[in-house]
């Protein structure tokens, strides 16, 4: 199943910025590891904003929550995910 979803990233202002490097590098790793796989299909950061629209090719829901909530700034995020099927006037096949 595909998914599109919106992360949006919100970090409190007083969190400790070494801790919060470190996060993102750890989220690195893991965004690139679930793009080797084929999970994580397209990522494109939203120009301006701390945010990114992500393409997710997974089972099911229950797959693509496990992969949400333990990206290691899920505690950070606010999400909106969109569950998307193929378009009959498509002409590109995937």
């Amino acid at each position: 199943m595909l998914f599109m979803v919106r992360m949006d990233v919100n970090v409190p202002p007083d969190f400790d910025s070494d801790t919060f490097e470190k996060l993102k590098q750890t989220e690195k790793a893991r965004a690139e590891d679930l793009q080797r796989s084929g999970k994580w299909q397209h990522l494109w950061r939203i120009a301006g904003q701390y945010a990114n629209i992500s393409i997710f090719d997974v089972s099911d829901a229950a797959e693509l929550h496990d992969i949400l909530i333990n990206l290691p700034l899920f505690p950070f995020m606010s999400t909106e995910v969109t569950a998307l099927c193929r378009h009959p006037s498509a002409i590109i096949d995937d």
